[in-house]
């Protein structure tokens, strides 16, 4: 619907104005940007013109919305490890963030005053620990996103993940940190305590908008 191509070109513009990666080049946005937008806005089909290393890629990407200038959050979603390339994570990442099951739908008027981010993960790799101090020395607080995940034998029964970004936001310290991804997932909050969850942790490039429509940067 229009609200939400209105969402995903805003997205796609963020994007074209990051850095490419692979080759340590930054890419000015291409003289399409504003057919792009036209044509996102007025419903007609057009393809999107991401750089041609993001479909070279593979990379996990989140697309965040926060309230402006509260930067209250808005919706969050993504793909930590996703078995396709990182355009095209990033396209479905920026359709789902328009309706986060967390939040009501967003709406025109609503994008109209929110920023966007969008976070480019690495692999995320298994944190091997013998107990929660252990867990505690092999995170990064600020650095490290974490993923926390619980099995009953083979079958995946709970996980959740915070951006590494999230503490700072949030102001919590490690424990909190922890504590609160194992709420998130529907857990008790000590129950990492416990050792018998398995952690991941990765990083991310984080590129956002400083205002609604405004300079894209690093964060």
């Amino acid at each position: 619907d229009f609200m939400k191509r209105i969402i995903f070109s805003s997205v796609v513009l963020l994007a074209l104005s990051l850095p490419l990666l692979s080759c340590g080049k930054t890419q000015e946005p291409p003289a399409q940007t504003s057919p792009v937008t036209e044509a996102e806005t007025e419903g007609r089909e057009l393809d999107v013109p991401l750089p041609a290393s993001f479909s070279k890629r593979r990379s996990g990407a989140f697309v965040t919305v926060n309230e402006y200038p509260s930067r209250m959050l808005r919706g969050c979603i993504g793909y930590p490890a996703p078995p396709f390339d990182m355009a095209t994570a990033l396209t479905y990442a920026a359709r789902g963030v328009c309706s986060d099951p967390r939040f009501p739908r967003l709406t025109k008027r609503e994008v109209e005053r929110c920023v966007f981010e969008v976070s480019l993960l690495t692999v995320p790799e298994r944190i091997e620990y013998t107990d929660p101090g252990d867990l505690v020395s092999k995170i990064r607080l600020g650095t490290d996103g974490i993923i926390v995940k619980r099995y009953m034998g083979s079958t995946l029964v709970n996980s959740a993940l915070f951006l590494p970004q999230v503490p700072g936001e949030q102001g919590w310290d490690m424990d909190e940190y922890i504590g609160n991804l194992c709420r998130k997932a529907g857990m008790p909050y000590d129950e990492w305590k416990n050792n018998g969850l398995e952690f991941e942790k990765f990083q991310a490039e984080v590129f956002g908008e400083e205002s609604p429509g405004g300079e894209v940067r690093r964060m």
